[in-house]
């Protein structure tokens, strides 16, 4: 993979998709002509292998792809994971007491036999429904009961996700961000004002690390990130241009070295397109 001067890596949600979290048609198109033209992108995004393969179906993608905040890295041309991150099971442990302290209910990951899985003990609120629906519907995602997390110690936990208020998840995050081992993302969910998420993963892993790694296979001369949203600020630490569309957050905004137009303007494909000729 050497001899390649620029590494394009764009955020999902918010950034390059648009608001209803599709990729544009014209958006596939300006890519994939700038792939025809040996331009080096990947995308880097919270959501897992299942969502990430239907929303970029029909997409050229020569580069792996970082997945859940950096969790996991996939290639598409190896139909495999090439990089993984496991929480340890004190880290585990100790976020199950924290959700049976505040009585809040999450979605547990793990990876066996090289697949992804995704655990639940209750659905107990809206969004955590429209959650599961949405992937289940739209992604074929599949989800499995469990009556205890505990009972699944001897799973690879990879990942934690909670939905709910910010004013019910703050107190939660200033306690699991003191658990040894693990990395915490807290943001505000793209789709709803009043939806707000926690992501807990191993402190081995982040945007910026699977960045890093990226950058120790590809060997690019620069790397250039695209991003709207707090948990890519650790990706632009490593990135050595960073670019915010519009709509992003003020802090985001504050941090990258350029704003282009906003996600529903096919703002980031049409930049890398114009890079690339």
């Amino acid at each position: 993979m050497n001899g390649i001067k620029t590494l394009f890596i764009s955020d999902l949600d918010g950034t390059l998709l648009d608001d209803n979290a599709v990729l544009s048609n014209e958006s596939r198109r300006l890519l994939n002509l700038a792939a025809e033209n040996c331009t080096a992108f990947t995308v880097a995004t919270a959501r897992t292998l299942a969502s990430c393969g239907v929303i970029l179906k029909g997409l050229t993608l020569n580069f792996p792809v970082i997945l859940m905040n950096g969790v996991l890295i996939y290639d598409f041309k190896l139909k495999k994971y090439i990089h993984k991150a496991s929480l340890e099971g004190d880290a585990v442990k100790s976020i199950i007491k924290l959700l049976r302290q505040f009585d809040i209910d999450a979605f547990m990951y793990t990876v066996e036999d090289l697949a992804m899985r995704t655990y639940y003990e209750r659905i107990s609120s809206e969004a955590m429904r429209d959650f599961y629906n949405e992937r289940r519907e739209k992604y074929y995602k599949s989800f499995s009961q469990t009556d205890d997390f505990l009972s699944l110690d001897d799973k690879d936990i990879i990942y934690f996700t909670i939905i709910d208020s910010y004013q019910r998840l703050l107190p939660i995050f200033r306690m699991v961000s003191k658990i040894s081992g693990t990395e915490v993302t807290f943001y505000n969910d793209r789709y709803s004002d009043k939806l707000w998420y926690i992501e807990i993963f191993s402190d081995k892993a982040s945007k910026k690390k699977a960045t890093q790694f990226l950058r120790e296979l590809i060997r690019p001369e620069r790397i250039v990130c695209f991003g709207d949203n707090l948990n890519d600020l650790p990706m632009f630490e490593e990135a050595d241009y960073s670019v915010a569309v519009k709509n992003a957050v003020a802090a985001v905004k504050e941090k990258a070295d350029e704003v282009i137009g906003d996600n529903r303007e096919d703002s980031v494909a049409r930049y890398i397109y114009e890079k690339s000729m």
